[in-house]
């Protein structure tokens, strides 16, 4: 078969379905909701790769996947070298596989895209990381070792990834995690039936084999200044990555009423804290019959598919219908910054979206418990600095929406306490770190800094892609100063 027969055969084959657990199943567990590829879709997806001579699927990747290599090696069943092509550049594949948004990243830059749907490149790299993971292989440590020190603080997505570069290039790391466990918000705040904790853990023991050592409740800016990593304790670099974890609520009366929640608190008690299988875990989690998520971003959904689960278990359990589940959005549904898999699955599982919907007052009762919310339509004027289009409320088009839980996830800040006695860093009016370069390098000698703590609240393969520049450029610049 010549070349160009050979690709219109691999145009035939039809993008594969993600076989997924029903929803009317789903709603009553955590178990992951996508199941993956059998090894039979696997290699019929590969197939479906052009295999192009410039692939500008790679240019959609902020961390540089050698995509065609790893999926030409899936298709010649060698699902070893498929693994190690993957994380010679990705430490953290099968998170990537299961929660990037690969569809406005490497898919749509496909080829396949412009008349066809995409190859499903997530699916293929979570099918191969899986691979591997079951066979719980580990990373190659440098021979030689640089003789340098680099402090990494924050074990999410940008510090993992940071910490495990560094460490593959000779230096010595210690990664520094302020909460019990490391892996950050891929611990505390994406839900178990979209990334299984023991998955992040698998992926978190990986960076850990390449060298990196992990230190958790060491809180940098209590415990220690930057200043004193820098000074006191004699390392060369530091790399800021602890995200953004301060909440933002919409300030409006009613805030602080028994109910609300942030999206940041609710998500940390159901998925570190275990608060979905509450009472073998002693974290008690409060859903009402009637909940209310205002937000319309991957966080929200989370919030309100974990909110549904919990209602469901509980209100089943004792005879009772389950719980209503609602999105409130102030926009329409075409400017919803979600994934779409994460829309669709929501929607599936009968949450309702309230758009061009905002809310003005949080009411309760004399118990303080929330008992319902005041809300005004919205309709859409001219673009923002954002480019979406500005929602303006509609006068005399106020109503009440009966509700006993309210999940506010309108985004979030970095927590200032790691800015400590670090005058030298540049911080925005938003309060993330100002950088001086694309590769993170800050205002303050011999720090960087990448993430949701740079960007504000972003993507996991964003904040990846942000550790890796900087481990790139922190390499750089030791191996200058040893120079």
């Amino acid at each position: 078969m010549d070349e160009n027969n050979g690709k219109k055969g691999r145009k035939k084959i039809e993008r594969q379905d993600m076989p997924v657990q029903v929803a009317g199943e789903r709603i009553r567990n955590f178990f992951e909701v996508a199941l993956g590829f059998s090894e039979e879709q696997a290699l019929l997806e590969a197939e479906r790769c052009l295999q192009c001579k410039k692939p500008l699927c790679i240019e959609g990747c902020p961390v540089g996947v050698r995509i065609p290599e790893f999926i030409n090696a899936v298709k010649g069943k060698d699902f070893k070298e498929s693994a190690r092509i993957l994380k010679s550049t990705n430490n953290l594949p099968a998170v990537c596989g299961r929660v990037c948004p690969q569809e406005t990243q490497c898919e749509i830059k496909c080829v396949l895209a412009k008349k066809q749907k995409p190859v499903a490149i997530g699916r293929l790299e979570r099918y191969v990381a899986d691979w591997e993971l079951a066979r719980k292989t580990k990373g190659v440590k440098p021979e030689k070792k640089s003789g340098y020190k680099v402090a990494v603080i924050g074990s999410g997505p940008a510090g993992l990834t940071c910490a495990g570069d560094l460490a593959k290039m000779g230096h010595d790391v210690i990664l520094y995690e302020a909460l019990h466990v490391a892996g950050g918000v891929l611990m505390y705040g994406i839900p178990e039936f979209r990334l299984p904790k023991d998955i992040v853990q698998a992926e978190i023991d990986y960076v850990k084999s390449l060298g990196v050592t992990i230190e958790t409740d060491y809180v940098i800016g209590k415990i220690l200044t930057i200043g004193e990593l820098l000074t006191d304790r004699g390392f060369h670099a530091v790399f800021l990555g602890t995200g953004a974890g301060l909440p933002l609520f919409l300030k409006i009366n009613g805030e602080n009423y028994n109910g609300v929640y942030s999206a940041n608190e609710f998500l940390t008690r159901v998925n570190l804290m275990k608060g979905y299988e509450f009472p073998d875990w002693d974290t008690p989690v409060k859903v009402g019959r009637k909940v209310a998520v205002i937000g319309a971003g991957n966080v929200a959904m989370d919030a309100a598919r974990c909110a549904l689960r919990l209602g469901t278990l509980h209100h089943l359990q004792k005879g009772k219908e389950a719980p209503e589940v609602h999105i409130v959005y102030r926009r329409s549904a075409e400017e919803m910054p979600a994934r779409a898999e994460e829309v669709e699955h929501a929607h599936e599982e009968g949450i309702r979206f309230d758009f061009l919907t905002n809310p003005l007052e949080i009411y309760g009762d004399d118990n303080g418990w929330v008992k319902g919310m005041r809300c005004i339509r919205m309709e859409l004027g001219e673009p923002d600095a954002s480019g979406r289009r500005r929602p303006v409320p509609i006068q005399g088009s106020e109503f009440d929406l009966d509700v006993d839980t309210v999940i506010v996830a309108l985004g979030t800040r970095p927590n200032p306490i790691v800015f400590t006695d670090a005058k030298e860093l540049e911080r925005s009016k938003w309060g993330t770190i100002v950088t001086v370069n694309d590769d993170g390098k800050t205002t303050m000698n011999g720090v960087w800094a990448g993430g949701d703590i740079v960007t504000g609240a972003a993507t996991v393969i964003s904040a990846m892609g942000a550790g890796k520049q900087a481990a790139h450029d922190i390499d750089i610049y030791l191996k200058n100063r040893q120079l």
